[in-house]
């Protein structure tokens, strides 16, 4: 006979690095959700000068970095989401008789090529930014 105790404790035991990895999601969300706020409020600043051609430029790149940090939020979010399915589906794994293990690849899947999705929205924000990043020598 099988112990719905020790199938339980498998389960939890599944679902541990799932929730590690919706941790690191929930470090990158940090992230990305405070270069959307520094990048918002340069946008403000730059609003508040009179407008020339060096902050019309200005505001064109933020207002592309800001729509790269968006969808990359909202791939990362729709990754941690999909990955609490993961969790979920495991659990129920533990109480239906019914092969499960090709909805939980699919929503792992589904996950991971959303986190890839984020991380290079990411990476192609960072990128803009550094490009349009001026120093000049004093």
């Amino acid at each position: 006979m099988i112990n719905p105790l020790t199938d339980i404790g498998r389960v939890i035991q599944l679902a541990i690095a799932p929730v590690f990895l919706i941790t690191g999601i929930g470090s990158l969300l940090s992230v990305l959700s405070g270069r959307l706020g520094r990048t918002i409020d340069r946008s403000r600043v730059l609003h508040a000068i009179p407008s020339n051609d060096d902050v019309v430029a200005e505001l064109t790149v933020l207002s592309t970095r800001a729509k790269l940090i968006y969808r990359a939020i909202m791939l990362a979010t729709s990754s941690a989401l999909l990955i609490s399915c993961v969790i979920i589906t495991l659990f129920l794994s533990a109480f239906e008789t019914f092969p499960i293990g090709a909805v939980i690849a699919v929503l792992f899947a589904a996950a991971i090529i959303a986190l890839i999705g984020a991380l290079l929205l990411f990476l192609r924000e960072v990128f803009l930014a550094t490009r349009a990043l001026r120093i000049h020598p004093r």
